[in-house]
């Protein structure tokens, strides 16, 4: 028996519940984890609420990440034993493989050995927002050296991963923020500039900072009537990766400026790169290499107990975190 989170109905925070269940042994190719904390994302809170690109059977547990220590290892799997310390790369199916609960089973391909000197709540915030970053700057976008970036919801743990990355290499972040209160933070953070949306013309501070050219490339969560400007100060043969659509407003198709400029507008979800073993393993590996040389390093917004994981949500929904909400167990 382990205690884990589910819900019975879909729902604001409060219709989570935690459930003392049965839990299977591992299966063949798949490891077991006693974890020790937990990562949460967006994508939890939109399967809760039953809104998300995948639909839970009630009652259906749920999320995507946690760090702990190998349980059991299933037939078949080489390279872990029972007293590892690991953490978990997000799988496709958060339904099938539900990863908040004291005791959880994942494919051994999506099990990592972080670095030692990650301890567990830092492990739980790297791999939903480092492979998202990564995934869509430098896998899809090849962003380079030099290169402007504009990165929205900057202060979200994806936003921060992406400075982090950029930074990495040599790219030139611009982050931006809904209003000036987390600009210091976000330079702090490694943003080269911060446009406070709500307070400024986003249009013509991207002019001003990127010149005449324009920006290659942008990295937006939100949707909504950003689009205009933001696609008005990108750069002929840009690429707009849409990762979130988090605004409540319609997103219009700036059609003039994608035909003027031969745009591309690119829906991404961080599933194909974990699908592809190769990509995966190329991703693991900046990842790795970059939480060993201090280049990335997650940023925690605030720890909850796992017996507060209504609250965690409630928090989660608040918008006014900067970084990683984790849970301990």
């Amino acid at each position: 028996m382990a205690r884990v989170v589910r819900f019975h109905q879909h729902g604001g925070p409060e219709v989570l519940r935690i459930e003392e269940i049965a839990i299977a042994p591992p299966a063949r190719g798949e490891v077991q984890i006693r974890s020790k904390a937990l990562g949460l994302n967006r994508a939890e809170a939109s399967l809760r609420r039953g809104s998300y690109i995948e639909t839970a059977p009630l009652p259906s547990g749920l999320g995507l990440e946690a760090a702990g220590i190998v349980a059991a290892i299933g037939e078949g799997v080489e390279g872990f034993a029972p007293g590892d310390a690991v953490s978990i790369v997000p799988p496709v199916s958060m339904v099938r493989w539900p990863a908040h609960a004291e005791l959880a089973t994942f494919p051994a391909e999506l099990v990592v050995k972080h670095p030692p000197a990650l301890g567990f709540e830092a492990a739980a915030a790297v791999w939903m927002q480092y492979l998202t970053a990564f995934g869509a700057l430098v896998d899809v976008a090849r962003l380079g050296r030099g290169e402007f970036v504009v990165i929205t919801a900057a202060s979200s743990s994806v936003g921060l991963a992406a400075i982090q990355i950029a930074n990495r290499i040599g790219a030139v972040p611009i982050a931006v923020t809904r209003t000036s209160a987390k600009a210091q933070a976000l330079r702090e953070a490694g943003a080269a500039h911060v446009i406070a949306s709500a307070e400024q013309d986003l249009q013509s501070r991207l002019e001003q900072i990127a010149g005449p050219n324009g920006v290659r490339v942008v990295l937006d969560a939100v949707g909504g009537p950003a689009f205009v400007p933001l696609t008005a100060s990108m750069a002929p043969g840009g690429i707009l990766i849409e990762y979130g659509g988090l605004s409540p407003e319609p997103t219009p198709f700036p059609l003039a400026k994608v035909l003027g400029k031969s745009l591309t507008l690119r829906g991404y979800l961080v599933h194909e790169i974990v699908r592809d073993p190769a990509r995966l393993a190329a991703a693991k590996a900046f990842i790795l290499d970059g939480l060993a040389d201090g280049a990335l390093k997650p940023i925690i917004a605030r720890t909850f107990p796992f017996e507060e994981i209504v609250e965690a949500h409630r928090y989660l929904e608040s918008n006014t975190q900067f970084g990683k909400i984790v849970v301990t167990v």
